[in-house]
């Protein structure tokens, strides 16, 4: 897994469309066209489900499969097991010795990579068109015939080579804040209580059998989405998939796992000391789901808050006041809950509860007042540009084939996308105002990192 972000991703809901435009055109000028990403699909006997966007312009094939399976499907003292598969995923299966990489540096492939979080995980690359038999095969061979390629010696490789990362990025500065914030937004028997990563515990107590096990429930076809995006028609991609991922047994059926957004009534605090230059203040609220018309308005009010010169947090703690040296405010979206998060650097001699209570007013003003039609207009604007920016690529993360994928993964509709600018487009103040009341005023969690000594983290116990 690559380094976790706080990042605007796109929720969705029910189909509609949205033109890309902020204002109505000129008299007399053709409409623009609505956003939209064709496809066409179809599924195997086995259920693995296949989407295609034909794109003729380049002879470049984006090849994107996503597993739905991440760190929320790990049962009490297995977290990190979604994470460690990954890597063991790129090193090599029973008809390919060696890293999955190597054949793609030799036929071109670009854009190449695997992420897991706590939803899923996913696998892509863009590979010229005449090397897609390459990609499906190598994809479809570590799909169907992985485990008699891991032993004892690889797991404990790619063990010691995750508790190194882990380790890497919990000694980067505020490297445990994700941990912190998790651990305390969302009680013990949520699936979203640890993050990715794991614990060095449950990643040293993790067993040959245990891991094998946990690619025999979860990485099926069945449990899983191809997206083939750019020079390939539907009767070629039919037929190249079918010959390589038509033999592969399906998983059994696993149910989905319910929305559980954990919304607290009472504010909560914590502190922390670490080896950083400056004391960074985090508030978090919880927040709806991806696929809910709340999730997509609770991103324009982010955006509202924060991300751009002229938001409220960035004019008054940045520029007015010079209180903080930077503010943020995003909509982190997840598969079954959601959550809002302000961070703010405090400048060097002012005092942190002072831009605390900043922050504070800010939020009470918002909740009291809404925010401005201009201030709508232009997060909807800033929504609308950063969609449209990620969808010019056909393959990588994020692009065209991500969002089919991630559509079709979490809510079984792979234009989902097209409700989310729709709700974007139509959303008033007054109903930002609402969403304000009822998620910000209340249950917000705090944390504080001074700087100082960084602390051994503690960790229960493998069980």
């Amino acid at each position: 897994m690559r380094a976790l972000r706080f990042v605007v991703l796109i929720p969705c809901a029910v189909a509609a469309t949205l033109v890309a435009a902020d204002a109505p055109p000129a008299r007399g000028a053709p409409a623009a066209a609505p956003i939209d990403i064709p496809f066409e699909q179809f599924v195997l006997p086995n259920g693995l489900r296949v989407l295609v966007h034909t794109d003729h312009k380049a002879p470049i094939v984006a090849v994107n499969i996503w597993y739905h399976v991440g760190s929320k499907n790990e049962p009490r003292g297995r977290s990190g097991f979604a994470h460690l598969f990954e890597h063991l995923m790129f090193q090599g299966s029973e008809n390919h010795k060696g890293e999955f990489f190597e054949p793609f540096e030799l036929v071109g492939a670009t854009d190449q990579n695997g992420t897991t979080n706590s939803d899923r995980t996913n696998y892509f690359e863009n590979v010229p068109t005449t090397a897609l038999d390459v990609a499906l095969w190598m994809e479809s061979d570590r799909m169907g015939h992985l485990l008699g390629a891991i032993d004892q010696g690889l797991l404990d490789e790619q063990r010691g080579v995750v508790q190194n990362e882990k380790r890497q990025g919990e000694n980067q500065p505020y490297g445990r804040a994700f941990t912190l914030i998790v651990n305390n937004i969302y009680p013990e028997d949520h699936p979203y209580h640890h993050t990715t990563i794991g614990s060095m515990n449950d990643l040293d107590a993790a067993k040959l059998d245990d891991v094998k096990n946990w690619f025999r429930s979860w990485y099926g076809p069945n449990n899983a989405v191809l997206v083939l995006a750019g020079d390939i028609d539907l009767a070629t991609a039919k037929d190249k998939v079918t010959r390589y991922f038509g033999d592969i047994a399906p998983t059994a059926n696993l149910p989905k796992m319910p929305a559980k957004i954990a919304q607290r009534t009472t504010a909560t605090r914590a502190t922390a000391t670490d080896n950083v230059p400056q004391t960074r203040i985090y508030k978090v609220w919880n927040a709806p789901q991806f696929g809910t018309a709340e999730n997509d308005r609770l991103t324009l009010l982010s955006l509202v808050l924060g991300g751009s010169q002229s938001s409220r947090l960035d004019k008054r703690l940045t520029f007015t006041e010079k209180l903080a040296d930077n503010v943020s405010a995003g909509n982190f979206v997840q598969e079954i809950a959601g959550a809002v998060l302000v961070t703010a650097d405090v400048k060097s001699g002012v005092e942190p509860a002072k831009v605390e209570a900043a922050i504070d007013e800010e939020i009470a003003k918002l909740i009291a007042d809404g925010p401005t039609a201009a201030e709508t207009e232009q997060a909807r604007a800033a929504f609308q540009s950063t969609f449209i920016r990620r969808i010019e690529r056909i393959g990588g993360f994020g692009g065209k084939a991500d969002v089919l994928a991630q559509c079709q993964v979490f809510t079984g509709n792979p234009t989902c996308y097209r409700a989310t600018l729709a709700n974007i487009q139509i959303t008033t103040p007054a109903q930002l105002k609402e969403l304000a009341k009822k998620y910000l005023a209340k249950g917000a969690f705090t944390l504080q990192i001074d700087p100082g000594e960084r602390k051994p983290a503690v960790e229960e116990p493998a069980v």
